[in-house]
């Protein structure tokens, strides 16, 4: 491959051209994750609304946790802001966990010189995000019927999520390729997906992180997870726009975290059989 990596195309390049052997990977993972299971598919659903139900009635019920200070928001009001923060949140936690683990354990694939192990971890944002896709209808459906509805600014989130894919797909070709060498990812990856949870501001509204020491808040705004989760309720509950400042460093982070785990992907994979 002698194109640089750091091409902005570079990355979309193997996708497109292997678009077929990306959907297979993708819908053989799908299909693994409920394997032998009685509900099947019907976990993608179920699995959301337990999490939301447990989270809900903790933060929401026994410690009385409000995303605004009017006194007009219900209980129902915050479980569909924590279900639309656990949407972008579990997308970013499942891809996580599955791609330190994508290359090594595809030995046979990795001894193929002309098979494109790019592939590999981008099946497993393709099979993050078809489960992220479902549990984002339920919440708008939730918000539609049982909320305050939706207006023209939730079409917005179209130019919030595409970037936290792109932060998805540079984490995974970065720990993919980074999880053939250093197999303790794999097993430190839990720990950083319950700190994640925390730091995304999924069960807290943004302003309260102003009470924290200035470096904590300096290290929690860092984060861009938290930023699009915010957005994310802002156009869909709350029916207001977006900062273009916001939407700017989402879509920044989101090209430079995606071109640079590329890049690493890309320097790695010469010594992928040699490791595996």
């Amino acid at each position: 491959m002698n194109e640089s990596a750091w091409n902005p195309l570079a990355p979309l390049r193997p996708l497109l051209r292997h678009h077929a052997l990306l959907r297979q990977f993708a819908r053989r993972m799908i299909e693994q994750r409920h394997r032998g299971s009685f509900l099947g598919l019907a976990w993608t659903v179920l699995s959301p609304l337990c999490s939301l139900a447990i989270y809900t009635f903790v933060f929401g019920f026994v410690f009385r946790g409000r995303f605004t200070d009017s006194p007009t928001e219900t209980n129902l009001d915050y479980a569909l802001g924590i279900f639309l923060g656990l949407v972008l949140f579990n997308f970013l936690g499942e891809v996580l966990s599955q791609s330190p683990g994508a290359i090594v354990t595809q030995p046979n694939l990795v001894k193929k010189v002309v098979f494109p192990l790019e592939i590999l971890p981008a099946a497993a944002v393709a099979s993050a995000l078809f489960t992220a896709g479902i549990t984002l209808g339920l919440a708008l459906v939730g918000v539609a019927v049982l909320g305050d509805g939706l207006d023209a600014h939730a079409f917005l989130l179209l130019l919030i999520i595409p970037p936290v894919v792109l932060i998805g797909m540079g984490c995974a070709w970065f720990l993919a390729g980074l999880g053939v060498f250093i197999r303790d990812i794999s097993a430190g990856m839990p720990f950083v997906i319950q700190i994640l949870v925390y730091m995304s501001a999924v069960f807290y509204p943004l302003r309260l992180i102003e009470k924290a020491p200035p470096l904590l808040q300096k290290i929690v705004l860092a984060n861009p997870l938290l930023h699009a989760v915010e957005s994310t309720r802002r156009v869909v509950l709350w029916h207001q726009t977006v900062e273009a400042s916001t939407l700017g460093m989402l879509w920044l982070t989101g090209i430079v975290l995606c071109l640079g785990g590329y890049a690493v992907f890309h320097k790695l994979r010469p010594a992928f059989a040699d490791v595996v």
